[in-house]
């Protein structure tokens, strides 16, 4: 039996992993036949208010306002689906969601994504833990997340993200060049300091090599202002990429780097696998289970740019190895398609409806 479904999350002009799933999420429910509302917790603001998202703090404040009077659309659902991240986020997006469907009566399903879910679970008490106590069943895309809710007493279900494989052409590189791209968010934990530190070693080695930054965020300034520090050429900050430019963007690149310290299951590394973009990263999250070692990518120590750059190094200097962990990596995003999944969000559903 397909119910009907609330979805709680951002939209696409929040640019990031949540708005993203939650739209291909969206989409593939709906194609499938399933009654679907989808609750913003970005709602666009009336005409004549919609100035006023120039102004800090009011922005906030009306936003939010926005979104509670929405959340009485939730009557309509058979089930809640809320998508959460951490930290004031959780409180201003997640909770009211959770309360405002407790009180008309329908069950909840906390979509938890966040990979520090650790730090928000240890020091944020009270104002997360009473809140989970309220959600009839926690889903999380990793078998990290599921680990780290276990640790503080909680059953998470996993199901993983998805993508679209229809969207992106995969193409293998024979002969890779030295044009390295990164599609994270240019905030403090994805650390793009040190791909940048790695790529001007890279060109002292490479002077052709390119470099192309898709994102946007609170370090594009200090960023850009180390990029010229470095006084090497071949750097493109091509700020917010949308969705449906980045299958075109990522065929322009011969490999994938990213240097995160926190991180849960990034889609930026499974678009990349479906790209046929052999992937250079950390291990951090769940991206060691995604990017095996010399499998399906290649990993590297955090605040290493050194290591990253000898990990591209080899790539570029043995294409056959390149091309087979570009093989391994098109395979194992299989596991993440919506013909994969579809079952088991069902499962959830019916069960949390009945």
């Amino acid at each position: 039996m397909k119910h009907r479904i609330a979805f709680v999350a951002p939209t696409l002009e929040i640019l990031g992993g949540q708005g993203v799933q939650a739209s291909t999420l969206a989409d593939a429910f709906r194609q499938d036949g399933w009654a679907l509302d989808f609750i913003p917790i970005n709602p666009g603001f009336p005409r004549g208010f919609r100035w006023l998202r120039r102004v800090p703090y009011v922005r906030t404040l009306l936003n939010e306002a926005f979104y509670l009077m929405r959340l009485a659309d939730l009557r309509r659902a058979d089930v809640v689906h809320v998508f959460s991240a951490s930290y004031w986020s959780f409180l201003l997006a997640p909770a009211p969601a959770i309360l405002a469907a407790r009180c008309l009566g329908k069950p909840v399903v906390l979509n938890y994504r966040s990979g520090e879910a650790d730090d928000h679970l240890a020091r944020w008490g009270v104002l997360v833990h009473a809140l989970l106590g309220l959600v009839d069943e926690i889903v999380v895309p990793s078998e990290y997340l599921r680990a780290i809710f276990k640790r503080y007493g909680y059953r998470a279900r996993v199901i993983p993200n998805v993508v679209d494989l229809s969207r992106f052409r995969y193409r293998e590189r024979r002969a890779p060049a030295p044009r390295l791209v990164s599609t994270r968010n240019l905030e403090p934990y994805y650390r793009v300091d040190n791909t940048l530190e790695a790529f001007a070693l890279l060109r002292a080695r490479y002077p052709e090599a390119t470099l192309t930054l898709a994102g946007s965020g609170s370090e594009e300034r200090r960023l850009r202002e180390l990029a010229a520090s470095l006084g090497t050429g071949g750097i493109r900050f091509v700020g917010r990429v949308e969705p449906t430019a980045m299958p075109g963007l990522l065929d322009t690149a011969d490999i994938f780097v990213n240097s995160s310290v926190v991180d849960n299951q990034p889609v930026s590394v499974l678009e990349s696998f479906a790209s046929g973009l052999p992937v250079v990263s950390t291990g951090t999250g769940d991206i060691a289970a995604m990017v095996r070692d010399g499998e399906t990518g290649l990993i590297v120590s955090p605040d290493d740019p050194a290591a990253l750059v000898k990990a591209v190094t080899g790539l570029l200097d043995d294409p056959e190895r390149a091309v087979r962990i570009a093989r391994l990596a098109r395979a194992e995003v299989e596991k993440y398609t919506w013909a994969r999944v579809k079952e088991l969000w069902a499962s959830v559903y019916s069960e949390r409806a009945a």
